[in-house]
């Protein structure tokens, strides 16, 4: 008895902190969930209200809504009595939540762990967070160009991420049941089209080996460069020997070791915009003589008209499986003072920046809008719980329960991308700033 008397104490506070409005009155109560005030209070046994007991049952019997595949094994019309359009909408909106906390823990990771080896690098002590090896890299790159003194020159260029159109194609099809599998026609708008060619590829060549380029390297060139570099030129600058590796504000000629803009009759690591068509052994961007295969898009991966649910759960998924060609980044100095932070900053920097700017520039904005897209459908779905149910108290109760922590995750996951990009791009910034020009 006295175990069940401090339950009972305790079940509001429990109910509260997973959003439940709470009315108690003698022993019963019914939930006025959409705020209209039709809540009224009852007895256990009267009009179908629902007692303190009813609610720990409701909180203790609820389906694992834990991930993706657990979601899946749910038949949420039968689970919770809901018609089969509702019971979509609610299967979509828990897996864009699902989908949307992967997304955003690996993200957090993957800064965490390029933010933390930048920090290291540069002397400082990362912490245990994201934010924490962030801000303490953007701090400890200021602090090392005020000791290298002198003039910074720091080139990027910046990360390319494409959304894979056969994910969307199948995530599509898996949602929404009007959309027919293997027919699903998905667009690329806003960008051009990546992939693997098995012909000749007009437009850019990713050349991550390191070939021959019949065009425009941009990245590094081994031999026979002629053009502009923002690394560092070996042979001839403006026609004068470099006398080894030096920076060059003119034109480089013979090699450039990153940041290359010209023709390269050696092996480029890096881009290469192709003249005309020519054979691709890496990633080709633009146009394939035959159908390009695991087609990427470097803009908006834009399936059929699906709901907004489906659509919100698929980009996300998306977002998770970005494929990204990293950043370059090129720094060069002259009349640093202390030449040992010069190399350190330029050396961290080159070697750790790039997975940074995966997240301030390339991932960027699909995860922005990602986020706010999941907030909007969870918020419509928990508003339209009452209404799935048939204002049903003891369903809508149930239902409001069960959906709370996968539901609280996603906003807590859209948050936690928000503070990931703000982050990335407060290193960026610094790392700008401590160049002086770009």
């Amino acid at each position: 008895m006295k175990h069940k008397r401090v339950l009972l104490l305790a079940l509001p506070v429990i109910l509260a902190g997973l959003g439940l409005l709470v009315l108690p009155y003698c022993g019963g109560m019914n939930l006025d969930l959409d705020g209209s005030g039709e809540g009224s209070a009852s007895g256990s046994g009267s009009g179908g209200g629902m007692g303190l007991g009813d609610l720990a049952n409701a909180a203790a019997n609820c389906p694992n809504l834990a991930s993706v595949s657990a979601i899946s094994r749910v038949n949420f019309a039968r689970e919770f009595g809901i018609d089969a359009r509702a019971a979509a909408r609610l299967e979509a909106a828990l897996k864009a939540s699902v989908e949307l906390k992967n997304l955003s823990r690996s993200v957090e990771a993957d800064l965490k762990g390029a933010c933390g080896r930048l920090a290291r690098d540069l002397g400082a002590n990362p912490g245990n967070s994201a934010k924490a090896a962030c801000n303490a890299a953007a701090n400890a790159i200021k602090q090392l160009k005020a000791k290298a003194g002198g003039k910074f020159k720091l080139s990027i260029q910046p990360p390319r991420c494409a959304a894979s159109l056969d994910v969307m194609g199948k995530c599509a099809a898996d949602c929404d049941a009007n959309i027919k599998p293997g027919k699903v026609d998905v667009k690329c708008e806003g960008g051009k089209l990546s992939g693997k060619c098995d012909a000749n590829c007009s437009g850019s060549c990713e050349m991550n080996a390191g070939a021959s380029c019949n065009g425009t390297c941009e990245g590094t060139c081994t031999a026979g460069f002629s053009g502009r570099c923002d690394g560092e030129c070996e042979g001839k600058c403006d026609g004068s020997s470099t006398r080894g590796k030096a920076s060059c504000a003119g034109k480089c000629e013979g090699k450039c070791h990153a940041g290359a803009h010209g023709s390269c009759t050696g092996s480029c690591k890096g881009e290469c915009k192709i003249k005309g068509s020519a054979r691709c052994s890496g990633t080709c961007t633009g146009g394939c003589s035959v159908e390009m295969k695991a087609p990427h898009c470097t803009g908006e991966a834009k399936p059929p008209k699906m709901s907004a649910e489906c659509e919100a759960e698929c980009n996300a998924k998306v977002s998770a499986k970005l494929k990204c060609v990293p950043a370059r980044v090129a720094v060069t100095f002259d009349g640093a003072k202390n030449m040992a932070a010069a190399g350190k900053l330029k050396a961290a920097l080159q070697a750790h920046l790039p997975a940074i700017l995966k997240v301030s520039i390339g991932m960027k904005n699909k995860l922005v809008k990602a986020s706010g897209q999941i907030k909007t459908v969870v918020n419509g779905v928990k508003g339209s719980i009452k209404a799935m149910t048939g204002g049903s108290a003891n369903q809508t109760a149930r239902l409001t329960t069960c959906v709370a922590n996968p539901f609280k995750g996603a906003f807590d996951a859209a948050t936690s991308l928000q503070a990931s990009v703000k982050v990335s791009v407060n290193v960026q910034a610094s790392a700008k700033a401590s160049a002086g020009t770009n």
